[in-house]
Order: structure tokens, then C-alpha cells, then sequence
């Protein structure tokens, strides 16, 4: 408990954050770092550029109340203090993707028309599975929820955004890998603090392998729509720069197809690895297409 008191403390928190790799940012990247102008001068390029940001925005505010509702459902007051600073991250989260947004166009009036229009119906309802676990006061499923399986996701779909915009987008780039980074560090979390509470509770494994299948589901879905639903024009470019590889992937080139496989295929075989330290049997859901 001395070392999880220390590596999840609120000061570790302030070093490593906001006197860390955030110091300077504004809304987590470069004051002087703006929008690319080939991006803000491609209709289509830009339209699927807010699509895909809502759905960020989407996700964000779906761990911010996850986190948020499970401070009082956290069983010891470490656990209270790091969810405390995870909540706080995820309000940031929300926070510059939300700036993303403004910065390419939407107009505050029209913020939640746009995320209630764009939203991907599975990402909708991926959200409701976890958050159903969190309001019943489930800390341990909570938890798995939402720093194993939902940050397990973000961690994945952040890297392979960033990697992609790096050439393209070096302000979008930037403001990922800070997310990026906190995301590490909630998946952290999740899996040392959790898998202690499953060995003492066994009986709750099956209903944990039952939301984690519910909602491996939907986030399979939801790539599966947001990925046939980009046109080719959409599909961001980085020439041949080997920057824009990912997991063996060249993302300046690859179709829709290849980078949905990929990006699930990642995924996947993270879940599969954390859930099996922390005690859990990754449950295969049906195919969603």
C-alpha cells in the first residue's frame, strides 16, 4: 500500500503533470500552434476532422463522469485521492477537445447540436454500459469499466491520431500525446489497484467478463461505422514518412479497412493482456458487422 500511497499520490500528480509535461501548454499544445490551413481549407477533410473530435469529446465526457462518480464508491481514501486527479484529467480531456472543436469551426451555440448529430450511436452506448456500473456504486466493475477497458481504448485510438498527425497536424499531435500520457497512467491504475479486489471478490468475475464483452461490442462497432463512414479523401496523409507508421501500419496510405483492423487488432490484444493480469478471461463478443 506504501508504494500505490506514493505512485497514485495527488503530489506525484502535480509533478508529473501540471508541472510536467503540461507546463506551458494551452489547451495541451503550443501557444503559437494553430490548425493546419490544408485541413481548415478541405471541406472534407475538415468535416471528418469535427465528426471524429465529437466522438472524442464523446468518450471524454463519459470517463469524466465515470471517474467522477467513483471517488465516493472508492473503498480507501488512496484510491478516492488518484480517481480525484483522474477526474480532473478527464475534465481537461473534454476541456481541448472541446477548444479542438471551436478551433475548426463549430460555433459554441451550436456545440451540442453537432455532438448530439455526429455522436456514434455504439460510442453512445458503450458510454451507457459503464456509466449503468458507476451510478449502481460497483467500484470494481467501475474500474475495469473505465480504466481498463475504456482507457485501454482511448490509449490505443489517441496513439494511432497522433502518429498520424504528426507531419500533418503538429498542434492536434501535441495535444494527444498529453492525453496520451495521462491515459497511461489511469490504465495504471486500474490494473494495480484492481486486481487485488478481484482475488478477494471472485464472485463478481462473471459480471465484470459480462460488461467487458457488452462493451468491447459496441467499441467494435463503433470503429466499424466511423471507419466505413470516412471517405477516401477524409484518410489523413503524411506522404511516406515513416513517422506515420503504427504498429507496422503506414497510416499516409493505408485504406479505411486496414486501419480499422489495425486499430482493433491493437486494442484487442491489449484488453486480453491487462484483463488477464488483474484475474479476468477476456470474453470474445460477437462480430457487430
Amino acid at each position: 500500500m506504501a508504494d500505490f500511497l506514493s505512485q497514485y499520490s495527488i503530489q506525484r500528480w502535480l509533478e508529473m503533470c501540471p508541472q510536467g509535461y503540461l507546463e506551458d501548454t494551452v489547451y495541451g499544445r503550443g501557444a503559437d500552434e494553430s490548425e493546419a490551413e490544408d485541413l481548415l481549407g478541405n471541406e472534407t477533410m475538415l468535416d471528418a476532422a469535427i465528426t471524429a473530435t465529437v466522438q472524442l469529446v464523446v468518450g471524454e465526457r463519459c470517463a469524466l463522469a465515470a471517474s467522477s462518480g467513483l471517488v465516493n464508491a472508492a473503498p480507501d481514501y488512496p484510491s478516492k485521492r488518484f480517481l480525484a486527479t483522474q477526474t480532473l484529467d478527464e475534465a481537461r480531456h473534454v476541456e481541448i477537445f472541446t477548444q479542438r472543436l471551436y478551433d475548426l469551426g463549430v460555433k459554441k451555440d451550436k456545440l451540442e447540436d453537432e455532438i448530439s448529430d455526429r455522436a456514434n450511436p455504439h460510442l453512445v452506448k458503450f458510454a451507457e454500459v459503464l456509466l449503468e456500473k458507476v451510478e449502481a456504486g460497483d467500484f470494481i466493475a467501475g474500474v475495469v469499466g473505465q480504466n481498463i477497458v475504456l482507457e485501454g481504448m482511448a490509449f490505443s485510438v489517441f496513439e494511432m491520431m497522433e502518429a498520424g498527425n504528426r507531419q500533418l497536424n503538429p498542434k492536434f499531435a501535441h495535444t494527444l500525446r498529453g492525453t496520451i500520457a495521462d491515459e497511461r497512467r489511469h490504465v495504471g491504475f486500474g490494473e494495480n489497484r484492481i486486481g487485488s479486489l478481484i482475488q478477494e471478490h471472485p464472485e463478481k468475475k462473471p459480471e465484470i467478463e459480462r460488461m467487458q464483452e457488452e462493451m468491447t461490442y459496441h467499441m467494435l462497432a463503433t470503429f466499424a461505422l466511423a471507419f466505413s463512414e470516412s471517405p477516401d479523401e477524409a484518410i489523413q496523409s503524411n506522404g511516406d514518412s515513416p513517422e506515420a507508421e503504427w504498429h507496422g501500419t503506414n497510416l499516409a496510405t493505408a485504406t479505411p479497412e486496414e486501419m480499422e483492423a489495425v486499430l482493433a487488432e491493437t486494442v484487442l490484444g491489449e484488453f486480453k493482456t491487462r484483463l488477464g493480469r488483474i484475474g479476468l478471461e477476456y470474453q470474445s463478443p460477437k462480430s457487430p458487422v
